[in-house]
């Protein structure tokens, strides 16, 4: 079964299965289902007839529809014209506009994160930030994609954004220029012996290039890559076969997620060694970098390198995005994404609410507003009508120890004054260097 990204607007990236709809299963209502009908026509009646104003049809059907998906989970919605031009746009992976990844909170606009190297990136909005005017008119209880629409627009252009960021007394004004949105998926560099890689997207041959990049660095390195740093912060996902192929790539045996509906004959098993053969990186410590915008495909990755002790996960809690959207076409002009199943770790651990709870919790300390952004974080579990974890985890548990690490106690300041831009990143690399180090050999030799 073949997956397509989801439109960033839409709130993530997520895996996307193409599935057709039949004339019969449209057709098909439970009887018990009638008298609610009976309800629904007799509204729509009472509409017609009585509404101050004449309301066609079309607007009618619509919103029922509508209603529906929307009441399931925020995941699930009817798309046509506009909306499903964008989600084409979306898959052929390029666009003009800001760069954001955004979802309506409460009626409110807010940012989940801005692509990186985006128009929106470069000019400062951050993950965690309220939109609440547009070229100073206000967008609140609209539909989001009403917002997108007016926050697209030409390469070239400017709109101003206000924004309300949580930790700051007032909000602000922030121009940004739209451009053409062409994201890299995957980006590397050599820090000394340490390789970092950054996947921004799970898009077409994400495995592939990421593999390309291992073996450029081994090159450049001389064979002395003594450790690999995988950034996934921000990146909300994207195609799920993409994301079993980048776990492949470290893993040489095991599952690697496993996918589960309502029905039994549904449910499908990823595993290792049916991508790649081998380790691309054997021998090579590996630490998986995560935060509050890593979802879907990125929960995917870090639960199974997690789960199998390949690597060290790193960073704040993900999103907790553990389902499966289906985009089923209705005709030439509309489709329903609708959420088919949930995703599971190798362990059996279901990423939906939870989230990736990192082998080590390290705050981003060179942004200066990231504590409180990151106690205001949006995650799966603060959605609207989000689906329930099965196993009735109250993720608020995840976050009971308070207690400032002594590792962390460096202001924003101090850390520019000494060079250190991304403090998460800095500190994953220091930590391979130190378990490179000739001592830490030898102690792991005895």
């Amino acid at each position: 079964m073949k997956f397509a990204n989801l439109t960033r607007a839409a709130l993530l990236v997520s895996a996307v299965a193409l599935l057709p709809a039949t004339t019969a299963g449209l057709a098909a209502v439970d009887s018990r289902s009638g008298p609610q009908f009976g309800k629904l026509v007799a509204i729509y009646q009472l509409i017609k007839a009585n509404y101050v104003d004449q309301v066609e049809d079309d607007k009618l059907l619509k919103g029922a529809i509508q209603g529906m998906l929307t009441s399931l989970d925020p995941h699930s919605s009817y798309l046509d014209g506009a909306s499903l031009q964008r989600l084409e746009t979306m898959i052929d992976g390029n666009y003009s506009g800001l760069g954001l990844s955004v979802v309506m909170d409460d009626g409110a606009v807010k940012v989940v994160s801005p692509f990186r190297g985006s128009p929106a990136d470069k000019a400062g909005v951050k993950a965690g930030d309220y939109i609440t005017h547009l070229d100073g008119v206000l967008y609140y209880e609209r539909e989001l994609d009403e917002a997108v629409a007016k926050m697209r627009g030409p390469a070239g252009t400017s709109i101003r954004l206000t924004i309300y960021r949580p930790g700051r007394d007032e909000p602000f004004d922030v121009t940004v220029t739209r451009g053409v949105i062409e994201l890299e998926p995957v980006t590397w560099k050599l820090e000394g012996d340490v390789g970092v890689v950054t996947v921004n997207e799970f898009s077409r041959d994400v495995g592939n290039d990421v593999n390309e990049a291992v073996k450029a660095m081994r090159t450049q390195s001389g064979g002395k890559l003594s450790g690999l740093v995988l950034d996934l912060r921000s990146n909300p996902g994207g195609s799920l076969d993409e994301a079993v192929a980048l776990s492949d790539l470290f893993l040489s045996r095991g599952d690697i997620v496993s996918q589960r509906g309502r029905v039994a004959s549904e449910n499908e098993y990823y595993r290792s060694e049916t991508v790649f053969r081998g380790d691309a990186a054997r021998g090579i410590p590996l630490v998986v970098l995560i935060d509050a915008g890593s979802a879907s495909a990125s929960e995917i990755v870090a639960g199974a390198l997690q789960d199998h002790r390949r690597a060290v996960v790193m960073g704040e809690r993900s999103f907790g995005k553990g389902s499966v959207q289906s985009l089923i076409q209705l005709d030439r002009e509309s489709a329903v994404k609708l959420t088919t199943a949930r995703y599971y770790t190798p362990s059996g651990h279901s990423v939906q609410e939870g989230g990736i709870e990192p082998d080590i919790r390290v705050p981003q300390l060179s942004d200066p507003d990231a504590r409180l952004r990151a106690e205001r974080a949006l995650r799966e579990s603060d959605l609207r009508g989000h689906l329930i974890n099965e196993i009735s985890l109250d993720d608020k548990q995840l976050e009971t120890d308070k207690q400032d690490d002594p590792r962390f106690k460096m202001t924003a300041e101090e850390l520019k004054a000494e060079g250190i831009e991304d403090f998460q990143l800095h500190y994953a690399i220091e930590t391979l260097r130190r378990a490179a180090s000739p001592a830490a050999l030898a102690a792991r030799r005895q």
